[in-house]
């Protein structure tokens, strides 16, 4: 049987630009953060976690149970070196999807990964037909990590006007 991590793997060989693995679920996610290492800038993944936080547990234990021995420590680093940003889509009580965190991977400290959020979901009430109203809020972190990254890609003037405009919305929404 082909396995997903053989998909990865023979991707690789046709030399693409990006990869996009969708429900990353085993250790085929230590293949596409290989991948992400080694210059396939813009690939990304999706998989089931319930916090962003949870989302770096949760790649952690798919590369271990697939088998990897690497010290925790390395395998971190290697999460840390590979991940810019966790978008996470979560089902809310109404069944509507919203985009509910953007967080920024930022780096290290000893053992633990650090982050930030740059952008939460508040639910504000509900209309009388049960729909969840609710707005989008930047946390006023004034210039994410990923800034350098986004200038090097020639995308710091389309990131700044998100930005501006996520701080605009929360203001007008407050």
């Amino acid at each position: 049987a082909v396995t997903m991590r053989d998909l990865v793997k023979n991707c690789l060989r046709m030399r693409p630009e990006r990869i996009i693995v969708g429900e990353v679920r085993g250790p085929e996610a230590f293949d596409l953060l290989q991948a992400m290492n080694t210059g396939h800038d813009g690939s990304m993944g999706t998989l089931h976690a319930n916090t962003p936080r949870e989302c770096l547990s949760r790649i952690e234990s798919m590369i271990t149970m697939g088998g990897f021995s690497l010290p925790s420590k390395t395998l971190r680093e290697m999460i840390c070196s590979s991940i810019d940003v966790i978008i996470q889509a979560q089902r809310m009580r109404d069944g509507s999807r919203r985009i509910t965190h953007i967080t920024e991977v930022m780096g290290m400290e000893g053992d633990v990964i650090i982050t930030q959020d740059l952008m939460l979901y508040d639910v504000l009430g509900e209309d009388p037909n049960g729909r969840l109203i609710g707005r989008h809020r930047s946390t006023g972190i004034g210039r994410p990590r990923l800034w350098e990254r986004a200038r090097y890609f020639g995308d710091e003037q389309r990131l700044a006007a998100a930005l501006d405009q996520l701080e605009a919305d929360g203001r007008a929404d407050a």
